[in-house]
């Protein structure tokens, strides 16, 4: 079982509209033009599609923040970059990160619906998660925890109802290993020092991941890499922002050996 995993391009550009500079798109927009987009080099989206088609995984999995604001024209932008991938066979999980869940704005939230169903091919709709699939003998279990929040913070939020769904599919017969994918890591070391950008309300599923009910846990949100999994390789992967780093996580899970094996492809 092959997956290759890859997150946070955050496309950006202007403002769409003179409502961005009365919501929170202006934080977004001023953050991407003196910051962003001098950091975030979207060629190195287009090789890591490139990579994916050489090598077929048997699932791609992109853990959100396609965007920067969450405005149609920023997922115009990624669109055709994407598109081989979402042309091929290839299954393809997509999450939206909190970037892609800016401000309630109709027309950013219809954006963001269009390319949940756009990029899975219409298998599952933004509205429709929690969902589980089953790729290769491995069961994902799909966790939106991204929603628009303050002019400031960029939290995170497990429903407790999500958070419920996780704990009944994990009491289910296991079928193989069970991977979590979401935009946010479960594991948090520095809560205090990461206010602003933390998840709440993941302390179930963070048992689950820890008694290894939850195999793994997949996510972006945190724009340098990580990995914090034990000698079997379970645990937490974080693989980072691929326009920013230059780089993703290609993931091999050994039956066999019952291990995840890890490898950061440069791009």
């Amino acid at each position: 079982m092959k997956i290759v995993h890859f997150s946070d391009p955050h496309a950006g550009g202007p403002a769409e509209d003179f409502l961005a500079y009365i919501d929170k798109r202006w934080v977004g927009v001023f953050n991407y033009n003196f910051r962003r987009k001098f950091r975030h080099d979207m060629t190195k989206l287009e090789n890591a599609v490139r990579y994916i088609l050489d090598t077929k995984p048997d699932v791609a999995v992109c853990t959100g923040d396609l965007t920067s604001t969450g405005q149609p024209g920023e997922f115009e932008l990624v669109r055709p970059i994407l598109r081989p991938l979402r042309d091929s066979s290839i299954p393809l999980i997509y999450l939206p990160g909190n970037h892609d869940c800016y401000v309630k704005r109709p027309k950013c939230v219809k954006a963001v619906n269009e390319m949940v169903e756009y990029l899975t091919r219409g298998d599952y709709r933004f509205g429709d998660l929690p969902v589980v699939r089953e790729y290769a003998g491995v069961e994902f279990l799909l966790l939106n925890c991204s929603r628009p929040s303050n002019l400031l913070c960029s939290w995170g939020f497990v429903d407790p109802r999500d958070a419920e769904y996780v704990v009944r599919e994990c009491g289910a017969p296991r079928k193989g290993p069970r991977i979590l994918v979401s935009h946010y890591p479960m594991i948090e070391h520095h809560p205090i020092l990461r206010v602003r950008h933390r998840l709440f309300g993941q302390q179930r599923l963070l048992e689950l991941l820890r008694s290894h009910q939850l195999d793994l846990s997949l996510c972006g949100h945190v724009h340098k890499p990580y990995l914090e999994v034990d000698d079997s390789g379970r645990g937490e992967c974080c693989a980072g922002s691929v326009t920013r780093n230059g780089s993703m996580v290609e993931i091999d899970y050994s039956e066999s050996e019952n291990r995840f094996l890890y490898r950061t492809i440069a791009l």
